[in-house]
């Protein structure tokens, strides 16, 4: 049965139900549209709208591919992954399509050109509806900006890490290598393409980093002093200009470490209280005294560089027998190079029981070290 209301293109009569339904006005398409009957609507419109070909741009050193105006990792195994993500995103499926699904048959035709197949189906006005296409993908290679730059050895800041009177450790070079490292990696986990190490020298004085930002300078040089302590200063050096004539800076971050490093065993001048073993620098030098076992922590003023020379360090240290306990501050052992009993001060780590401990003998005489 009919109402009397016609399809706006064929005459042909329209049934109720479907033109109240698609007189929604929900429904996708202009009034004129949804008034059509099935075959005109089926007619005009098609259930895929897809493009005649579809030009990618992969950097050929990384795989990112140019969407836009910038690059995007994409993370692909290969070019055709590539390919099936960007005819996908360049495909319109028909609005009022229902139930949609859709395979994809790719064909490699050279190492250019991949030719899509893609077969869809879908239910449109209640009917079921199939539809396949071909989509020729064609792959162009080039560099990203990313790698065009670490090509170019392009740097932005400079960390230094050097040490106060003496040259910085093997582990605090390592070290300084992983924390750029890890910051790198870090930055790149949230999307930052900009992020890279762009050179790494170690020189007689410590470490240089080129890095590819100021910001990751200032991240690297932050994390080596809140680990090693010391302090970090910065400079600036106008390098050029950008297109828009405004002037660019590179700037080098002077990490310098403290003289002292944990586990070194130091004298302070002008101080009767005996060597010191290094426990942290962070901050300000902190430790324990070699003669009692007593904390030592250096004042505000002195921060991680009091006036002190070092004796020895933990790596020094050679193991010799206990004698005897003589008393509550005093214990005999043997003398490392002599052999001889001597009487040294009884710290409070001590373990009475103990048979064999640590010593370090030097400037200042012979000292029990603490346990490792």
């Amino acid at each position: 049965m009919t109402t009397g209301e016609f399809c706006p293109s064929c005459g042909a009569p329209v049934e109720a139900a479907a033109h109240d339904d698609r007189g929604d006005p929900g429904s996708a398409g202009t009034r004129r549209e949804r008034a059509l009957c099935d075959a005109c609507y089926f007619e005009r419109y098609d259930l895929v709208d897809a493009p005649e070909r579809v030009d990618v741009q992969v950097c050929a050193r990384c795989g990112a591919v140019h969407r836009g105006n910038r690059w995007v990792d994409v993370g692909a195994r290969d070019y055709t992954d590539v390919a099936v993500d960007e005819v996908t995103g360049a495909l319109a499926v028909h609005a009022d399509a229902e139930d949609v699904n859709w395979v994809v048959d790719p064909e490699q035709v050279d190492q250019n050109t991949i030719r899509m197949h893609c077969h869809f189906s879908g239910e449109v006005r209640g009917t079921l509806l199939e539809e396949s296409v071909t989509v020729p993908v064609r792959i162009s290679r080039g560099t990203c900006t990313r790698c065009g730059r670490i090509a170019g050895d392009y740097y932005a800041s400079v960390v230094q890490l050097r040490a106060t009177d003496r040259t910085p450790t093997s582990e605090e070079v390592d070290r300084a290598k992983t924390v750029a490292a890890e910051i790198v990696a870090d930055m790149e986990a949230t999307g930052d393409r900009n992020a890279f190490v762009t050179e790494v020298d170690e020189t007689p004085d410590g470490l240089d980093l080129k890095l590819s930002t100021t910001k990751i300078g200032t991240k690297v040089a932050r994390k080596l002093v809140e680990e090693f302590g010391g302090t970090v200063s910065d400079s600036e050096t106008l390098v050029t200009e950008d297109e828009d004539g405004n002037e660019v800076y590179r700037v080098t971050f002077a990490v310098r470490l403290p003289p002292f490093v944990p586990g070194d065993v130091i004298d302070l001048r002008d101080d009767d209280g005996g060597p010191v073993l290094v426990r942290s620098v962070r901050g300000n030098l902190k430790g324990v005294r070699l003669a009692t076992g007593e904390a030592y922590e250096a004042g505000y003023e002195d921060g991680d560089h009091p006036d002190a020379r070092k004796l020895g360090s933990v790596d020094d240290a050679q193991e010799t027998t206990v004698v005897a306990v003589e008393d509550a501050h005093a214990v005999q052992v043997l003398d490392p190079e002599t052999y001889r009993a001597t009487t040294v001060p009884r710290p409070d780590f001590f373990d009475p029981d103990a048979e064999v401990v640590p010593v370090l003998k030097s400037r200042a005489g012979l000292h029990v070290l603490p346990d490792a």
